[in-house]
């Protein structure tokens, strides 16, 4: 079968969409990527987007109106990446789409309470994602696998994250522990253990991603991202805002844990440049926030270093900063941190592209095989990774 798989992360660098070739199901997929293309957002698009997430509060005629808007924008990425790869859209025989995430709310938060024109109600467990499915089908003649999270939600899980089935067929090797790390605006890792044992696969957030990076690129270098982290690169590590840094409750906590822009975007970001932007120079401070993901990753990952050589595997936006896979490399490689981890012979870094995969593509290629596997209703969530009671289909299909 042909497929494409959509996704728009928290980076808000676009739409990523991949063609793939599917076939088989559960163990037995085979998954060929034929083509795949990033299509980004306008400015007035993403001023759009930013205004209906945390911490702004847009009206439910904006978020109304966004949802359908994505639709549209998703469906013209479909169309547009079948042109690019000379593919009729009327031989794809589904699209699986995530949908941009607007709102997520893995746990019920302490307080529970929401206050909305002098009215209090209880928040509910909840995830939401924008970018209409009957829009999608309509314009592209396909039947559409859509809201992903839910079902997971549904049964107890946090719905997040959503990959590790996808990694479980794709990547799992028997002979050596392998570390799936993602880098989006949020980084989340899979553990796919030496026995390849489905149930004992875990993943989680492991913190911030590229969404404290990009803010400060653009608050202080005027760019949207930290091309090659060539401005991190000339700066050095401030201990102090690292401390601070790594304080954050997060960090430490148990999983299964999933976090989001709720917890790392504008609230978190706007009290640290307010304490340090005038003690801390901007390559230092931006060098720091790097850093901070890098050693985020690390401290969460650490108690799944095992005897002899792990794998560190990186995909996402991330993997193209090598300032930060140098961290990466020096947080999982230093003698203090692998003491008392017998027989470690360290942890490789590498990107998908040192597997023949790529980087850009994965999450977009993993709604694929999960949109697959609803179509012949077979669950695709990974219990020990979510928290879910039980494993389920994932997502809501509109059939053309």
């Amino acid at each position: 079968m042909l497929a494409i798989g959509l996704m728009s992360g928290t980076s808000l660098d676009g739409i990523d969409a991949a063609i793939v070739e599917i076939n088989g199901v559960d163990e037995g997929t085979e998954v060929k990527l034929l083509h795949f293309a990033t299509y980004s957002f306008t400015q007035n698009q993403i001023s759009k987007i930013k205004n209906v997430l945390p911490p702004n509060a847009g009206s439910t005629a904006e978020i109304c109106s966004l949802n359908f808007e994505l639709g549209h924008l998703f469906a013209d990425a479909c169309k547009r990446v079948c042109k690019s790869a000379k593919i009729d859209i009327a031989n794809i025989d589904f699209i699986a789409s995530h949908g941009l995430t607007v709102y997520h709310i893995p746990e019920v938060p302490e307080n529970n309470k929401v206050s909305e024109n002098n009215n209090e109600s209880q928040l509910q467990r909840s995830t939401l994602q924008l970018g209409e499915p009957a829009i999608i089908c309509e314009e592209t003649g396909a039947t559409v696998i859509s809201n992903l999270r839910a079902r997971d939600m549904a049964v107890g899980g946090q719905g997040a994250p959503i990959v590790p089935y996808s990694e479980y067929v794709m990547y799992k090797s028997g002979d050596k522990v392998r570390l799936l790390l993602n880098i989006g605006g949020i980084a989340n890792v899979t553990v796919m253990p030496k026995n390849n044992d489905f149930d004992k696969i875990v993943a989680f957030d492991t913190g911030p991603g590229n969404m404290i990076i990009n803010e400060i690129a653009n608050r202080f270098f005027g760019i949207s991202y930290d091309k090659d982290g060539k401005a991190a690169a000339r700066g050095s590590v401030n201990s102090e805002l690292l401390t601070n840094l790594m304080s954050h409750p997060y960090i430490k906590a148990p999983y299964p844990k999933t976090t989001g822009r709720e917890m790392f975007g504008k609230d978190f970001i706007d009290p640290l440049i307010a304490k340090y932007e005038s003690r801390i120079s901007n390559e230092d401070f931006i060098a720091t926030v790097t850093y901070f993901t890098a050693k985020s990753v690390a401290e969460n990952v650490r108690p799944f270093i095992k005897d002899g050589k792990t794998e560190l595997i990186v995909g996402g936006g991330g993997s193209f900063n090598p300032t930060l896979l140098k961290f990466l490399s020096e947080c999982l490689n230093d003698d203090e941190y692998l003491n008392g981890v017998e027989n470690a012979d360290g942890v490789e870094v590498l990107t998908q592209e040192d597997l023949g995969f790529s980087s850009d593509a994965k999450e977009a290629v993993a709604m694929v095989v999960i949109g697959n596997q609803t179509l012949h209703k077979k669950p695709s969530n990974v219990p020990s990774a979510t928290g879910a009671k039980k494993s389920v289909p994932l997502g809501s299909i509109t059939y053309y």
